[in-house]
């Protein structure tokens, strides 16, 4: 019988965590190296990309990569 190849669908009940697909605020603003107050600002302008589900809001770490590579290729970043 040939091995079956893994899919992601597929959980591993072991002692590992499935991988993480979004960040609660505080480890964003840890991720990004600034803080939360800032974060809040950036999300409340529209400027940090997040998904609200339900009251919780979540900041998805593939969308927060390419904001930061779109951020570093103005100019070397948005300086303000």
């Amino acid at each position: 019988m040939p091995d079956k190849p893994p899919t992601t669908a597929t959980l591993d009940n072991g002692d590992h965590d499935p991988p993480k697909l979004g960040l609660r605020p505080r480890e964003a603003a840890k991720s990004l190296g600034i803080c939360e107050r800032l974060l809040w600002s950036k999300t409340n302008a529209g400027e940090i990309p997040h998904v609200r589900i339900g009251r919780a809001i979540i900041y998805p770490i593939d969308l927060l990569r390419e904001y930061l590579a779109q951020q570093a290729q103005k100019k070397g970043g948005n300086r303000r």
